[in-house]
């Protein structure tokens, strides 16, 4: 379990990086963390508001709202074809 944890922070930090290398050669920075950011989460209500008809819903926790915020609508997508994965 802590070598499972190791690594989901390992994961966690190198994306941090990559997100802020990207934003470090944005125009604006900051809004451009936010836009993604504001898209991220509005995708994730997106999917949980859906999932009535879909069947398929994410749970809101700390890795969710990581890859929401940081990771914004891509990493939702990422979320979802993961769920998609591991139901079948």
């Amino acid at each position: 379990m802590i070598l499972f944890e190791t690594l989901a922070l390992f994961a966690a930090l190198l994306s941090l990086v990559c997100v802020l290398a990207v934003l470090r050669r944005a125009r604006r920075p900051l809004l451009r963390a936010v836009g993604s950011a504001a898209c991220g989460v509005g995708a994730l209500g997106a999917v949980n508001l859906l999932a009535g008809y879909t069947g398929v819903a994410l749970a809101l926790n700390y890795v969710t709202a990581f890859a929401a915020v940081v990771l914004g609508a891509p990493g939702v997508l990422l979320l979802l074809v993961l769920r998609l994965l591991t139901m079948g």
